[in-house]
């Protein structure tokens, strides 16, 4: 075996790793408010475009983004939930095709009552992974989409 395949082999199953904590996040969130998810993410967490409207903009605040956007959706048909559609990893990153879908049932400070309405929505995020675990999170998500199936009033900067 030369130094090279040895490398190549490292490295791929450094990035298997990382892929395998994205995987176990994504399980843990579709256990709700109340699973271990946030043991897959570091304390210090920064979260690029904020997960919810009004997330805080400090190391960390990704984690209660989550928490009260799982505590606003549930799982409303089978197949709900989070889905990941596609891995791709290079380096520290892993970048995850996902669709998310759910029905509005709680409380969340963009829209506080309740729609009852469902929806389901394409996202791209991608996770940086040190250490085993989830230390920056950036995504694209169609929230336009998500906003018009919801019934939601598009954000203003007042």
């Amino acid at each position: 075996m030369t130094a090279q395949t040895s490398d190549t082999q490292t490295s791929d199953a450094q990035t298997s790793d990382r892929k395998q904590v994205i995987i176990d996040f994504v399980a843990a969130l579709n256990g709700g408010v109340d699973a271990d998810w946030s043991r897959h993410l570091a304390p210090d967490v920064i979260d690029h475009n904020k997960i919810i409207f009004g997330e805080e903009d400090a190391p960390g605040a990704a984690i209660e983004g989550f928490r009260q956007q799982l505590a606003a959706f549930s799982i409303g048909e089978p197949g709900d939930g989070f889905r990941i559609e596609q891995l791709l990893g290079e380096g520290e990153d892993v970048v995850a095709r996902m669709r998310v879908a759910g029905v509005h049932t709680g409380y969340h400070p963009r829209m506080p009552e309740p729609t009852g309405r469902r929806c389901d929505v394409e996202q791209i995020w991608i996770f940086t992974v040190r250490d085993g675990r989830i230390s920056e999170i950036r995504a694209v998500s169609d929230r336009l989409g998500m906003f018009i199936q919801l019934g939601w009033d598009w954000p203003t900067m007042d």
